[in-house]
């Protein structure tokens, strides 16, 4: 024992023990310190994150939507309303597993299409993750009580209740009103994409383009309570969305319709203005199509359907469709010879049925191919006589007949407020040298003065034009907007209409001239529209028929028999009109493609059309047919 304690050395151990008892000391002062700088840190130097972080985990913020703006007609119908729908989202953030894999297990109890996932995937692109992005838009009752039945499977998936855009007036307005679509990148890149958050429709065609900007208000937000599976508990704070502005168009949506049954089964086109304001009063294309199919993304098989049908639904005919004006230019061309002193209105002309240039053996036809005998510039108009106006435009000249054509409108878009409007043709020496690289010759000044060669009119162009005779000169530019409504304010603000630059003659007496002479078409009985347009008429009417080829028929001395000629070869007809002659409250012009004679064919229609709407402003009473138009002589 003694021995033991003598090998030890306890000075060497007493060290030992005081080194690290001093070191395991230094070592817990140290994670300590370390500890307390950690704290430190996340406590004081990264608080504002954790308590972000923290607050993230139980509250989110969440866009909400504007609601769109309604658009309704002058009587207040609706055109355009927004019905309650449900539609499917994915917060990408809060799926288990992958968006794709999501989608795939969704496909099986909710129909989704290749379209729906391409909205998804292009809308996804550009917004946070912690945001919903709508897989599908509108889902049925069933599909809804599918989803709820298996919503526990799908963590990062909601239904949310919203608005759908539907159209009432459906086939019969589709052109005009338009419709809205998913937005793409496309749309985006044209808009300011903070307007959009929350949004997945925007306007694509008619007035639902045109007046984006109005319809479309300002989101808002929420702030929401959610538990741990992202399922919203509680709403915690809320700013409302701005709603956008309610349309109220100069649409009369019962004359629409009746325009477009007096179509019948053909394919064509009806514009109505209000020449004292230029306000559309009716808008008609037809065929026209379903806009709701277009709504939520319409189906391959649909959208092929229409794309093949030989009718075009999706063609916009009354802005878009560009045809031959044929003789409906002729009292247009009328006043640019009275104008220029060409003609004496009441020297009588020769009309043998045909009229050949010097040098050249072609006959020109009338199409009364036997002749008018002699007749002045009333009756050339009455009696639609090409022959007169071949030798009128062969004094007129091109450039006066491109002048005064352009005068009224023709080769120009009117500017109406609505997109994708075409400005037909009105040819000139500069225009064909630019496009066909040719100089002009005689024969083209020939067709071009009654309607025909490279001219080429929109049938809205057309109603434009006869405006401006209805109004002496005076005329408005035409527009579908007639008022409307701020949602903050509740105020009502009325469109003003625009006065165009007005066409000063010379002689104002011409004027009467040529519009005393379409009474004549309608009333005399020589007229071309009498027995179509002109019988039991309780007002004054003022027309013009006019039937344009489509391509070159045969120069025989008997014109050819409609039904002998193939149908995409027969001739379109067309009426412009207005009434009352001295107080115009509706100017028409219709086009029915491949219809043969305008005032068989198309008058009836544009009469069906004034008949309908001079009985709306009058209660049905009858209207005093005061008449300016002097019967007396052999036409009687």
């Amino acid at each position: 024992m003694a021995a033991d304690d003598a090998i030890k050395n306890h000075a060497a151990e007493r060290r030992l023990f005081i080194i690290r008892t001093i070191a395991a000391g230094l070592l817990l002062v140290i994670l300590i310190g370390l500890l307390i700088a950690r704290v430190v840190y996340l406590q004081v130097y990264k608080h504002s994150y954790y308590e972000t972080r923290s607050q993230d985990n139980r509250m989110r913020m969440e866009v909400v939507p504007p609601v769109r703006g309604l658009i309704f007609d002058r009587h207040g119908n609706l055109l355009a309303n927004n019905e309650p729908a449900y539609r499917l989202e994915i917060v990408p953030e809060q799926v288990t597993d992958s968006v794709e894999s999501t989608i795939a297990r969704l496909s099986r109890i909710v129909n989704i299409t290749d379209a729906d996932k391409r909205r998804f995937y292009t809308r996804e692109k550009q917004t946070p993750a912690f945001r919903g992005t709508p897989i599908r838009l509108s889902l049925t009752q069933a599909e809804v009580a599918r989803f709820e039945v298996n919503r526990e499977r799908f963590p990062g998936v909601d239904i949310r209740a919203g608005l759908r855009r539907s159209y009432p007036l459906g086939k019969y307005a589709a052109h005009l009103v338009g419709y809205v679509g998913g937005i793409t990148a496309a749309d985006l890149a044209k808009v300011d994409d903070k307007r959009y958050r929350g949004s997945s429709h925007i306007g694509k065609v008619g007035v639902e383009l045109s007046y984006e900007s109005k319809l479309h208000g300002y989101p808002g937000a929420r702030v929401v309570e959610i538990n741990a599976a992202g399922r919203t508990l509680h709403q915690l704070e809320m700013h409302p969305a701005t709603a956008g502005d309610s349309l109220v168009l100069t649409l009369d949506s019962a004359l629409q319709k009746i325009a477009y049954n007096a179509l019948g089964d053909q394919d064509g086109a009806v514009v109505a203005l209000d020449p004292g304001t230029g306000g559309v009063l009716a808008m008609v294309s037809k065929p026209g199509y379903n806009p709701d199919l277009f709504v939520d993304g319409i189906s391959q098989a649909n959208y092929t359907r229409l794309l093949n049908n030989p009718h075009n639904p999706l063609y916009n005919r009354a802005l878009q469709g560009q045809y031959p004006p044929g003789s409906t230019v002729k009292p247009f061309m009328a006043i640019g010879a009275l104008e220029t002193g060409v003609i004496d209105p009441d020297k009588k002309v020769w009309c043998p049925g045909y009229i050949t240039l010097p040098g050249s053996s072609h006959r020109y036809r009338d199409w009364k191919r036997s002749g008018q005998g002699w007749i002045d510039l009333t009756q050339a108009i009455e009696r639609s006589s090409d022959v007169y106006f071949y030798k009128l435009g062969m004094k007129l000249g091109i450039d006066n007949i491109h002048r005064y054509g352009s005068m009224f409108g023709f080769g120009q878009e009117t500017g109406i407020d609505l997109p994708r409007e075409n400005a037909g043709i009105m040819p000139s020496r500069a225009w064909k040298h630019g496009n066909r690289h040719l100089p002009w010759y005689p024969g083209e000044t020939l067709i071009t003065v009654i309607g025909q060669g490279f001219m080429t009119a929109t049938p809205l162009q057309l109603a434009q034009a006869v405006s401006e005779i209805a109004e002496r000169g005076h005329a408005y530019k035409p527009h579908v907007l007639k008022a409307w409504k701020d949602p903050r304010t509740g105020v009502v603000t009325e469109y003003q209409p625009r006065a165009l630059p007005p066409i000063s003659l010379h002689d104002k007496r011409h004027w009467q001239i040529v519009i005393n002479a379409m009474q004549g078409v309608v009333n005399n009985i020589h007229g071309t529209a009498h027995y179509y347009v002109g019988m039991n008429l309780e007002y004054p009417i003022a027309g013009k028929s006019g039937s344009a080829q489509v391509a070159g028929l045969p120069q025989n001395e008997v014109a050819p028999d409609l039904e002998s000629i193939p149908y995409r070869l027969r001739e379109h007809a067309l009426f412009i009109a207005f009434a009352p002659i001295d107080n115009p409250k509706i100017a028409v012009a219709v086009v029915v493609e491949h219809g043969g004679g305008g005032s068989s064919v198309a008058g009836p229609i544009a009469r069906r059309v004034i008949d309908s709407y001079l009985n709306s402003l009058t209660g049905g009473k009858t209207l005093q047919a005061s008449q300016t138009h002097d019967q007396a002589g052999t036409d009687t």
